[in-house]
């Protein structure tokens, strides 16, 4: 169900007209919908139902606390790369034994963090990350339990800087390394070996690199002998940002695991993050002026790179819609900008879109996932307000950064 829609020729947020909003917030901001937040968790967690699975959610893909503690009232966990991260989940309430602590460049002082804390695991990625985290373990007179993280050399059809699978990837331990260390672990008598953890990339459309991820899971386990606990197969679902790009097949996934679960017991964990939080929210923005060259039309928006990064990183799609609808169509060619100092600062280019004006509002959709958490200040320029909506009822779930504190800080 999507409730970011248009109803009677206004985009509305589930009962909010997102023009009412635009003239109340300053603009540019974030407007998320709580009733989606809530669809797409539930609606994962039916969909594998039957194995009961643990949902850590991502917190890199969004970490906003009052989102975060909406996740946690729904029983999820939460995946973390940083101290940050394992910090802002606490924060939210979330449970330590829904912790797992991810990434490739865990510091001393974060695994202590962690260790600390008690998550329920730390995903090593390296032999030389589990014997720092064995010596920690022991000057702390502590028992950590710890994840093995596979690059299985899978490289899934993603885009090239979102993958994470394949055997130039800096992520993970290939077959050969991660079974010697299996055995090479009973003797790092600190750590406790309870997961083993896989994850190939983000914005994935196709069921079949996770059937390959299940298959090699599936050799290690018989490999090694060891009956792990938990078996951490990452997230990366992909999502529709446009017409062209098929939906992810949840249905098959979840037949695929439960196959999996029934020849080997143990509990899996999931790190779904662009799945829930991804079309859950739109970015408002301005028109501030409309400037016209020799073969096209330059919709610039008080919007940047800035604020949202994916289009310039990634040349990432997202699509822009008026937020009142309009029949009257701008004939050729027209490019969304923003006002950055960058030739990258663009969001999109189209034809014949429909007629706006100076100080008219759009919205940038489905960018509730690696939106804000890729914000900067890049060109001194403020961070811009986040808004929840729930229903008729909309609240500031994050303040604008003022350009004071900016200068000052």
């Amino acid at each position: 169900m999507n409730f970011i829609r248009l109803r009677k020729n206004d985009l509305c947020i589930e009962k909010i007209s997102a023009n009412i909003l635009a003239k109340k917030y300053e603009t540019p901001f974030y407007c998320y919908s709580l009733s989606q937040l809530k669809n797409n968790f539930y609606s994962f967690n039916n969909a594998f139902r039957a194995i009961k699975p643990l949902i850590c959610f991502s917190i890199k893909s969004n970490s906003n606390i009052a989102l975060l503690k909406e996740l946690k009232k729904m029983g999820s966990g939460a995946d973390v790369v940083s101290a940050g991260e394992l910090l802002r989940a606490i924060k939210a309430g979330i449970n330590v034994k829904k912790i797992v602590f991810s990434g490739v460049g865990k510091t001393e002082k974060e695994i202590k963090l962690a260790i600390k804390n008690r998550v329920l695991l730390i995903n090593m990625e390296s032999e030389n990350e589990a014997i720092l985290i064995n010596k920690i373990s022991n000057k702390l007179s502590k028992i950590t339990t710890v994840g093995i993280r596979l690059n299985p050399n899978i490289s899934p059809k993603t885009h090239k800087k979102i993958s994470t699978g394949g055997k130039n990837d800096k992520f993970g331990l290939n077959y050969n390394d991660l079974i010697n260390l299996c055995r090479k672990i009973k003797n790092l008598k600190n750590l406790k070996l309870d997961g083993l953890s896989v994850h190939i990339g983000s914005q994935i459309t196709s069921v079949k690199p996770f059937k390959q991820v299940l298959t090699m899971v599936d050799k290690i386990i018989t490999k090694t002998k060891i009956d792990f606990k938990y078996i951490d197969l990452g997230g990366g679902i992909g999502i529709s940002y446009s017409n062209k790009e098929k939906k992810f097949d949840l249905s098959q996934y979840a037949k695929l695991v439960s196959k999996f679960i029934k020849k080997n017991q143990t509990q899996i964990i999931f790190e779904p993050g662009r799945f829930i939080v991804g079309n859950t929210s739109v970015l408002i923005s301005k028109v501030i002026y409309i400037k016209k060259n020799s073969n096209k039309y330059f919709i610039v928006l008080d919007a940047g790179m800035n604020n949202l990064m994916r289009p310039a990183l990634y040349e990432a799609y997202h699509k822009i819609i008026p937020l009142k609808k309009n029949n009257n169509r701008i004939k050729g060619n027209i490019e969304f900008v923003g006002p950055i100092c960058e030739s990258s600062d663009k969001f999109l280019s189209q034809r014949n879109f429909p007629k706006i004006k100076e100080g008219d509002y759009v919205a940038i959709t489905d960018v509730g996932a690696y939106g804000t958490v890729l914000a900067s200040n890049y060109n001194m320029r403020p961070k811009i307000a986040e808004i929840l909506v729930s229903g008729s009822k909309h609240k500031l779930i994050k303040k604008r950064q003022s350009l004071e504190n900016l200068v000052n800080n």
